[in-house]
C-alpha cells in the first residue's frame, strides 16, 4: 500500500526533493481510494482561504489529447502560480465566493464568482463571473464575463450537473486533493 500521506505532504514541501509525477499521481489516486471507503464529511469552513495549486494531472479530455506530453501529471514551474480562494457567505449555510488568481511575472488576473458547497459529497461547485487584470498590482481591466451578473442569480438554483466543480478527497490545515469535472486531479497547498 502506498503511504500517501507522507507522498502528498512531500509534494507541497519546498524543503524536500519532490517525489516523481508517476509516484504523485499513484498517491492521489490513493487517497481517493481512501475517501471513498471512509467518507469523511468535511465543511464549508475548512475551504477558506488561500490554496496555492502545485500539481494537476489535466482533464480526460486533455490527458488523451497530450497523452506523453502530460504523462502521470506535472508540478506548476514557480513562476507560474495559481491560487484559488473560498470565502463564505455569513447569510447562507455553504454558499460563498470562489476566486482564481493567476500569477506570471508582472501579469496578474483574478477571476472571481459565486459556489456553493455540497456536504453530502464533498462538492464544490463554482462558475467564474467576473475578470480582472492588473499589471504591476494596478488593475488595467475588469468586465463581467459568462453573462455575469445575470449567470449568479441563476447558480444556487441550476443543478450540479450543468456547472463546473472540485470533488474533494483529501483535506487538512496545509493541503487540499480533488477531482475536478473533467476527470483530472489537482493539489494545493494552503498559503494564507
Amino acid at each position: 500500500m502506498i503511504d500517501f500521506i507522507d507522498i502528498l505532504n512531500n509534494a507541497v514541501n519546498e524543503k524536500n526533493s519532490l517525489p516523481k509525477s508517476k509516484t504523485l499521481f499513484e498517491a492521489l489516486l490513493e487517497a481517493e481510494k481512501y475517501s471513498h471507503k471512509q467518507k469523511p464529511q468535511y465543511q464549508f469552513e475548512q475551504f477558506k482561504g488561500y490554496w496555492q495549486l502545485h500539481f494537476i494531472t489535466g482533464t480526460k479530455n486533455s490527458q488523451k489529447k497530450f497523452g506523453n506530453f502530460l504523462g502521470s501529471g506535472f508540478y506548476l514551474p514557480s513562476l507560474f502560480k495559481v491560487i484559488i480562494s473560498y470565502s463564505s457567505d455569513e447569510n447562507f449555510a455553504n454558499q460563498g465566493r470562489i476566486e482564481n488568481i493567476i500569477k506570471f511575472g508582472l501579469v496578474k488576473f483574478i477571476i472571481d464568482g459565486p459556489c456553493k458547497f455540497i456536504s453530502a459529497k464533498n462538492i464544490v461547485a463554482f462558475d467564474f463571473t467576473y475578470l480582472k487584470m492588473f499589471i504591476l498590482e494596478i488593475k488595467t481591466y475588469s468586465q463581467n464575463i459568462r453573462s455575469g451578473k445575470d449567470s449568479e442569480t441563476d447558480f444556487f438554483d441550476s443543478n450540479i450537473s450543468k456547472q463546473a466543480f472540485f470533488t474533494y478527497f483529501y483535506l487538512t490545515e496545509n493541503l487540499m486533493a480533488a477531482r475536478g469535472r473533467g476527470g483530472g486531479l489537482a493539489l494545493w497547498k494552503k498559503v494564507n
